[in-house]
């Protein structure tokens, strides 16, 4: 469009300037004329290919912006859940720790009695005595004319007891340290749950603001190329679907590349260890080579499995079924339903329907599940994204449905909605 004004342009301008015109036709437009004509097009060429770049790196900052919520709220729920588990193993360490100084009231109580029914006239023998005497119970018991007996019963009360006060001190001292990991971990989900709370606020802004400046450069661009502010809107929509979606292709075809060399050493490895088998020293070679490859291709995350087993059919149809309920309801941070989700929130829900428990975690999700290859992946699977290409960077987990959709609670300000592994490539995928 732009081109053909331009044209029209030079063909319309006026004459500056001497010029050979032949009677009976139109006026034949200068160079100088044509060069500026051709100025004009170049410039409002440059000025659509800047607006348009301005658009992309508006939609870079929010995605950023949504990242780094998204991120700061599984991190809280990271923090929560900790604390959580904390919570678990400081009662657990109390319980033990009362059992135990129980354990050696009673073996005491034991003591006392077998002191005062072996006690003689005329002697110091008492409870006290027979538990601090570097003699021991059954020095003290000769020492005294006690019957060998009740040297022995006492001896062994004695012993069961220093095991159980032993026991006591290092229950005792792991309820402690349980207590103080459990005081240290509120601290840190509540500095978190604060942290989750400010970037939720900042993404808001953030987006309110890349909004408006995308809504300017839209009608900058619609003005710059003669088209409706509806029609550059769309248009700017469509562009945006396809840069996604070349993204996603990219990322499919790099897991594929991925997968096919980890099968490929894979099957290099079992070969080296079928030739060595008449040498010891080879086969073990090959046996390191082979474990060597694996955890490389790997990273920190553990390597796809091979032929993974499916699910049970009515666990995920019952997990996909709750999930397809909660669509249209709005996102919000920390929660699991009814009204309101968040990323694993949702997934949590969703398998809780199907018989298993996950943590209310998308990190921990993913290490509690067996990870797959998206070409294994099937209905019921869990999807992850992560900001830096490992576990640890695990920000948003989705329930997979197959066919490439899959359905997830996406971040503040949208509701639970279906979406495309072609919009939005996994980095991970994972089957509880």
């Amino acid at each position: 469009m732009a081109i053909a004004a331009a044209t029209t342009l030079a063909v319309t301008l006026p004459i500056t300037g001497a010029a050979v015109a032949d009677p009976g036709t139109s006026t034949v437009p200068t160079q100088a004329q044509v060069d500026r004509a051709k100025a004009a097009v170049t410039h409002k060429q440059q000025s659509v290919q800047q607006l348009e770049a301005a658009l992309d790196a508006a939609n870079a900052r929010m995605d950023a912006a949504s990242t780094a919520a998204e991120t700061a709220f599984e991190r809280a729920n990271g923090a929560r859940w900790r604390l959580q588990e904390a919570q678990k193993a400081s009662k657990a360490a109390q319980l033990r720790s009362r059992q135990a100084a129980a354990d050696v009231a009673s073996q005491r109580d034991g003591i006392v009695t077998l002191v005062t029914e072996s006690y003689q006239n005329g002697t110091e023998l008492n409870a006290a005595s027979a538990l601090v005497s570097d003699e021991g119970p059954t020095g003290l018991m000769n020492r005294y004319g006690v019957v060998q007996s009740a040297g022995d019963s006492m001896q062994a009360r004695y012993d069961r007891f220093k095991v159980a006060s032993a026991r006591a001190k290092t229950y005792a001292a792991q309820a402690a340290k349980a207590e103080k990991k459990q005081e240290a971990l509120a601290a840190e989900a509540k500095k978190l749950a604060v942290a989750a709370g400010q970037a939720a606020a900042a993404a808001s802004a953030a987006a309110n603001t890349i909004a408006v400046q995308k809504q300017n450069l839209i009608e900058e661009l619609a003005k710059a190329q003669h088209i409706s502010v509806g029609l550059a809107t769309r248009r700017h929509a469509a562009l945006e679907r396809i840069a996604r979606q070349k993204a996603a292709a990219a990322a499919q075809a790099k897991e594929a590349a991925e997968q096919a060399a980890l099968q490929k050493q894979a099957e290099e490895a079992k070969k080296k260890a079928k030739n060595a088998k008449a040498d010891q020293q080879d086969s073990t070679e090959a046996s390191n080579d082979q474990s060597d490859s694996s955890s490389s291709a790997g990273g920190s995350a553990p390597p796809p499995i091979a032929n993974p087993a499916p699910n049970q059919s009515v666990a995920v149809q019952r997990a996909i079924a709750y999930a397809k309920a909660q669509l249209g309801r709005p996102y919000q941070w920390g929660a699991a339903g009814p009204s309101t989700f968040d990323c694993s929130g949702l997934t949590m829900q969703a398998w809780a329907r199907g018989g298993k428990s996950l943590p209310h975690y998308s990190v921990a999700q993913f290490y509690q599940s067996t990870r797959v290859s998206m070409a294994d992946a099937r209905p019921g699977d869990l999807l992850f994204w992560s900001s830096n290409g490992g576990p640890s960077g695990i920000h948003h987990v989705a329930l997979y449905l197959g066919g490439g959709q899959f359905i997830e609670a996406p971040h503040t300000g949208a509701n639970v909605r279906y979406n495309s592994i072609y919009n939005w490539y996994p980095d991970f995928v994972a089957r509880p």
